[in-house]
């Protein structure tokens, strides 16, 4: 898919093709939608991001309470979006044996009491059988400090799939490995975020996307991917 067919797409459709580049939060791609034109990948890219990073910290948690537990109860249950199926079929989380799945079970909960949102991982970029490693190193991270590396893992989950649905390679790859907490600074809280103060992610509303054409009270449903 080519840039001159994304700025050609009407706001349903473009919300309807990224909305869920960022897990469950089509509200994000609405926002995002109205920055139109994109002058590149990157670019376009770069626009998810300055969303999460102006939003406040309870819009930001809220992002990240929209993803899914690893090898959790939505995997269990078939509920999971399509795309983080697909990413945690590929990274094996789908054939883990009972012991390790207990383990990570446990792993979470203990992540989610500490800090009030799920381990979020780019599990594409990740070897699974660090992962349960990774969990139990993060659990002992400041929750400030975790907060930073967790929205960095969200815009690696963002990068690579833009990646695939605008049909380039994840050239940036390695850089993503690299992001860590000692790498986010906090943005200023103002830009396209702060342009959008009714578009707090989370809390219910990762199904509605606001409507440009509509009032300012009203949503539209969006469909999810």
């Amino acid at each position: 898919m080519d840039m001159e067919t994304v700025n050609s797409m009407g706001f349903g459709e473009f919300v309807d093709v990224f909305g869920n580049v960022i897990e469950k939060c089509p509200l994000v791609a609405a926002a995002v939608w109205s920055q139109r034109p994109f002058f590149g990948s990157e670019d376009l890219e770069k626009h998810f991001f300055d969303f999460i990073d102006a939003l406040s910290r309870s819009g930001q948690e809220g992002i990240l309470r929209c993803h899914p537990d690893l090898a959790g109860r939505d995997l269990q249950q078939g509920t999971l979006t399509a795309e983080s199926l697909r990413e945690q079929s590929q990274a094996g989380f789908t054939s883990l044996d009972a012991d390790d799945r207990l383990r990570l079970q446990q792993l979470n909960a203990q992540y989610r009491e500490r800090f009030g949102f799920p381990f979020v991982l780019a599990v594409r970029l990740s070897d699974r059988a660090a992962v349960s490693q990774e969990l139990a190193r993060r659990l002992r991270c400041q929750p400030e400090s975790e907060l930073r590396t967790a929205l960095g893992e969200v815009k690696k989950i963002c990068h690579l799939r833009l990646a695939d649905l605008l049909g380039a390679g994840p050239a940036r790859v390695e850089l993503l490995r690299d992001w860590g907490s000692e790498r986010q600074q906090d943005a200023p809280r103002r830009g396209l975020g702060a342009a959008h103060p009714s578009l707090e992610v989370g809390s219910g509303l990762e199904g509605q996307s606001s409507h440009p054409h509509k009032g300012s009270g009203e949503l539209k449903q969006s469909h999810e991917q």
